[in-house]
């Protein structure tokens, strides 16, 4: 078989694996000033595309808060060609109403002018110092749960003291083979590096699935923060990983509590609204085009998230 060129060569081993990039942006935005960006409603931007399983956590939790007149949110066409993500349609043809830029890699290079990484959603952007605050969806997440509650009056609880030490490895698992385990199938550039990635994907959520058997979340009866990390991935599943990255063992439709687990938090107040599933799709099958080389978007599947979970019954 001729050798072909993986999707992301820069970030794809000798091995054929698929190595995601560090984040380049860790700092904080934090309310008691030990941090230079102090919370502050309207000094910072969310950046945000739709379609990216990454920025989704952040839009759930910034709605979830109602922080919409605290943090304003700027979201980029679902389409990234070359120039990475833009603004306007088609891309790049409009400037963000915060900071002018057609393309976020016009933030990255005024952040940091040696950046060659590749430019990512979500970015928290500073309009006052002009630079990226963060660029990693766990800690912007953290961020919008807890940093600007001066601003609302809402309180989640999505990492509760006492659970935080389980919450913390079970995200790393769930990472590791679910949320960046459907990325490592499709990018996978051997047969060898696919193999490895659709086992650890499907053990995985065959054990997540058994976990869910007799909770409704993952931590018992309440939300917390690794039921919206694992559910921007399993929302794109069927729609999209299943075909587009060959991810294709189960649907999530298949499993008795996943499927059900997905539904409800589907409906959970405010939550549909966030899942643009016109813009995945558009996203996931225009953008690779080494994994769908002549664009056609699918028309389906159907589904039904507004269906009945049968959750509520469920204890911790």
């Amino acid at each position: 078989m001729a050798e072909r060129a993986p999707q992301l060569p820069a970030e794809t081993d000798a091995q054929g694996r698929f190595v995601r990039q560090a984040s380049r942006f860790l700092d904080h935005v934090c309310p008691d000033g030990t941090t230079d960006y102090p919370a502050q409603a309207g000094r910072y931007v969310l950046y945000v595309s739709y379609a990216c399983p990454w920025a989704h956590r952040t839009i759930i939790v910034r709605r979830l808060k109602r922080l919409e007149d605290v943090v304003p949110m700027a979201v980029v066409n679902p389409y990234r060609d070359e120039r990475g993500w833009g603004f306007g349609e088609p891309v790049g043809s409009e400037a963000d109403p915060h900071e002018g830029f057609r393309f976020l890699s016009e933030a990255y290079a005024i952040a940091d002018p040696g950046y060659a990484g590749r430019v990512t959603v979500p970015t928290l952007w500073d309009t006052e110092t002009r630079t990226i605050v963060c660029n990693e969806s766990a800690l912007v997440m953290r961020m919008l749960d807890r940093a600007f509650d001066d601003f609302t009056d809402v309180r989640l609880d999505l990492r509760p003291p006492a659970l935080v030490e389980e919450i913390d490895a079970l995200e790393d698992e769930i990472y590791e083979d679910v949320n960046n385990g459907v990325y490592r199938c499709g990018f996978a550039a051997t047969q060898e590096a696919y193999d490895e990635a659709v086992g650890r994907l499907f053990a995985r959520l065959d054990l997540l699935d058994r976990r869910l058997a007799d909770r409704r979340f993952l931590m018992g009866p309440a939300i917390t923060e690794v039921d919206w990390r694992l559910f921007t991935t399993l929302v794109r599943f069927d729609p999209v990983y299943v075909g587009h990255f060959k991810a294709n063992v189960r649907r999530i439709a298949d499993y008795p509590n996943l499927g059900p687990y997905l539904r409800d938090l589907y409906q959970h107040p405010g939550i549909a609204e966030t899942v643009r599933l016109d813009e995945i799709k558009r996203h996931y099958y225009t953008t690779h085009l080494g994994l769908n080389p002549l664009g056609p978007i699918p028309a389906g599947p159907a589904l039904d998230w507004d269906a009945p979970h049968g959750r509520g019954a469920l204890g911790g």
